[in-house]
């Protein structure tokens, strides 16, 4: 059922980006869904991860503006009070991740994609993981203070201030990482493929690996 929620607050992080803040309206949720928001006027909605933790005070979104998006663009322009249609949640991305069967976790995210893994970091923060951010450059860290000391690792491909310089991709060819680890890709569809290939030459079964596809 689609119904009314009151907009928060719009909370820019780069340019192109920034994060929706809305009324829960009693929503329940697990990390890994999404909703589909949009204008009230228009019920011209798209589909969005969610960003927030389960504890937090009001539902939000990370949304990147796009030249050709419309209605990312027009979110953008919302105020404190405006009136917002969100349906949800969807989905089962990170399901088999919640407690009590909490195992270790390799996060790997481009962009917005990281949007899921901070709702789960928010919601557990005690949780057994780590975040592969793939990034162009360190202005696109999204707010790495919610993330615990040595849980978030950037990769920015386009500057040397994060904390590899280069593609996810070139990064997972040499890094360390656990083999027993239930390994969560979620970001554009060609990192996501390029990623799973390489895990699977570094011997990650495909039964290990978890993907939410952007685009």
């Amino acid at each position: 059922m689609v119904k009314p929620f009151v907009v928060e607050e719009v909370r820019n992080l780069t340019d192109a980006t920034y994060i929706l803040s809305f009324s829960k309206n009693n929503m329940d949720f697990k990390p890994g869904q999404h909703l589909v928001a949009g204008l009230a006027e228009t019920k011209d909605l798209r589909e969005y991860s969610i960003y927030s933790g389960k504890d937090d005070p009001n539902l939000e979104i990370l949304i990147r503006e796009v030249e050709e998006g419309d209605v990312s663009k027009k979110l953008r322009r919302l105020s404190k009070g405006d009136k917002l249609e969100v349906a949800g949640p969807y989905g089962f991305f990170m399901y088999n991740t919640m407690p009590p069967s909490f195992k270790k976790m390799l996060f790997i995210a481009s962009g917005t994609g990281i949007a899921p893994f901070h709702s789960f970091a928010r919601t557990f923060p005690d949780a057994n993981y780590k975040i592969i951010h793939g990034i162009r450059r360190i202005e696109e860290v999204y707010e790495k203070e919610h993330y615990k000391e040595g849980k978030y690792f950037s990769c920015t491909s386009q500057d040397d201030r994060g904390d590899f310089k280069g593609r996810i991709t070139e990064y997972l060819k040499t890094a360390e990482l656990d083999k027993d680890a239930l390994v969560y890709l979620c970001g554009n569809s060609e990192m996501i493929l390029n990623a799973m290939e390489v895990l699977q030459e570094r011997d990650f079964s495909q039964a290990q690996m978890f993907t939410e596809v952007y685009y």
